[in-house]
């Protein structure tokens, strides 16, 4: 039996070199899309990279002919301080970035069968103590709206006969990268704490979930359309806190006020002071075995304790 043939954009992000080192062991072949192939090689090894400016140009049909899957993840990093420049490459990386892959996509024959793309637990904006399934409707802030954007491009490729996966990544816990990474400096140093009162909702999720998640996608034909890339239990800013800091030996009592955070990220301080009671529903249906389902155990695996 050939190996199964995927093609990966977004490799170098957060979730990608997880990804790819996954599929790699379970024998795939993975070509990867990236602006800067040299670069992309660099940082993860002997790759097959090729060259695509998502922004300007449809994806390359030879890199997508032919193959298995195609799992997107490229996107600008929405954990920056936010500017209207920043929000519209937030918006642009994503919306026009999925249209262009469709558009490649479009011309590739062979098809892949299975497109797997990336979206976020922000498509259900902020909300209070109620689970909200795949099933919940799309928010209205900003965050939302590109999601929703996000997702209607992806869903196209079903109209291309390949069947689509849209991943609802929670809050990923990675020390390299993300959320994780910038509360750890805080709390390292004793003052980290609740955030903006503590009572909104983390939705999480440990990256090797993430990425089973993904790879699971890649071959069950049962996992199509939303999915929760979420720990089955969410746990209030408060909890999380205080797990964080048992984990680090540090103290998790100091409360960080929202306007302290509303200084220092602007608009983007929202996600943090809101939240969403996000439950992986459709996963937990589908019988995944979730690897690190607990948040002390997660958060000292992710952080190598």
């Amino acid at each position: 039996m050939s190996a199964t043939r995927v093609t990966l954009t977004g490799a170098t992000g957060l979730i990608g070199p997880q990804l790819l080192q996954a599929l790699r062991a379970s024998g795939a072949e993975v070509t990867i899309l990236t602006r800067d192939p040299a670069s992309a090689r660099e940082k993860l090894g002997d790759v097959e990279a090729i060259a695509w400016d998502l922004m300007s140009e449809p994806a390359p049909v030879a890199a997508l002919a032919g193959r298995d899957a195609v799992v997107h993840l490229a996107g600008e990093p929405v954990a920056q301080r936010w500017s209207p420049k920043v929000k519209r490459a937030i918006e642009e990386s994503r919306v026009q970035g999925t249209r262009n892959l469709i558009e490649g996509l479009r011309g590739a024959n062979p098809r892949p069968a299975t497109l797997i793309s990336s979206s976020a637990i922000g498509y259900y904006g902020p909300h209070g103590e109620e689970p909200l399934d795949e099933e919940a409707p799309a928010g209205n802030d900003f965050l939302a709206q590109v999601c929703l954007e996000w997702e209607a491009e992806a869903a196209k490729a079903t109209e291309l006969g390949l069947r689509v996966v849209q991943v609802r990544t929670g809050v990923v816990l990675d020390s390299s990268g993300g959320a994780l990474a910038k509360m750890l400096p805080p709390f390292r140093l004793g003052v980290g704490g609740p955030v903006a009162g503590g009572r909104q909702y983390i939705s999480w999720i440990h990256t090797a979930d993430l990425v089973g998640m993904m790879v699971a996608a890649i071959s069950d034909q049962r996992w199509v359309g939303p999915v929760n890339g979420t720990a089955p239990e969410p746990l209030h800013n408060r909890d999380f806190s205080r797990v964080l800091g048992r984990v680090l030996k540090r103290p998790a009592l100091l409360p960080v006020p929202a306007v302290a955070l509303q200084l220092l990220y602007g608009e983007m301080a929202e996600i943090v002071t809101t939240g969403a009671r996000v439950v992986p529903a459709k996963p937990l249906v589908l019988g995944y075995e979730f690897q690190h389902p607990e948040l002390e155990e997660a958060l000292r695996s992710a952080l190598g304790s």
